[in-house]
């Protein structure tokens, strides 16, 4: 577990509880640092504070997604701003807290991170018919051009490979999992995000604008806003 603070107590705290909760820390102060141990040691997640001595967090947080687009980032925030939060989680961050904060929620969040990455069953030993979080399971969804395999949580269009975040994954496995259906911000809010959002309209929103430059740009659209209800995926045939 990658932990990325500037505050040497916080940072000691973090660790005692991630090595509590059967994982191992390897804290860091700075995002050079950062960047450096991510490359050598490839956490499983990274705890990331978004403000920084020498990098802002949201730079460091692009670079990791850049380099490894389906690492689980949880950014830390003393900003409640709601803007800083959607930025962060648009850059590619599957989670946040506020501080102050509680070690326990840390550690929870971080356990759905890893459900949902595939990674909690492979540090666990899990067996290969283990479901977990949004999927890990064998299931393929096929959609036309559009193919997403749960166990490996790859996305093909066209036979080309698509990098996803965990979040964008899990969002576009929702709405395979419901072609042509349409789904309202709320239920992608449940069934996406373990957590309330103020503001959740606006992150889907962001998110599904990400999936789109993702999914269909450049292609015969795939994703649809249903103004005043919700969003659905449809063959590439229905969206000519």
């Amino acid at each position: 577990m990658l932990i990325v603070d500037d505050e040497p107590g916080l940072t000691e705290l973090l660790s005692v509880a991630v090595t509590e909760a059967g994982w191992r820390p390897y804290p860091v102060a700075d995002g050079q640092s950062a960047l450096r141990v991510a490359r050598a040691r490839a956490p499983h997640a990274v705890v990331l504070d978004g403000m920084l001595p020498d990098l802002d967090g949201i730079q460091v947080l692009r670079r990791l997604r850049y380099e490894n687009p389906r690492l689980p980032v949880l950014m830390l925030t003393a900003r409640d701003a709601l803007e800083h939060r959607i930025d962060g989680l648009a850059s590619g961050a599957d989670d946040y807290v506020t501080k102050p904060f509680s070690l326990e929620e840390v550690v929870l969040r971080l356990r759905g991170l890893l459900r949902r990455s595939g990674a909690e069953d492979a540090r666990s030993g899990a067996g290969p018919g283990s479901r977990s979080g949004s999927g890990s399971d064998g299931t393929v969804r096929v959609l036309g051009e559009l193919v997403l395999a749960e166990e490996t949580r790859e996305v093909h269009r066209d036979g080309s490979q698509v990098q996803l975040t965990a979040k964008e994954f899990d969002l576009l496995s929702l709405l395979l999992s419901h072609p042509r259906q349409v789904l309202s911000k709320t239920q992608i809010l449940d069934h996406v995000w373990s957590s309330c959002f103020d503001g959740g309209g606006n992150l889907v929103e962001v998110y599904i604008s990400s999936l789109r430059r993702k999914i269909d740009k450049g292609r015969t659209p795939m994703i649809h806003t249903v103004r005043g209800v919700g969003y659905a995926i449809r063959p590439p045939e229905e969206g000519r």
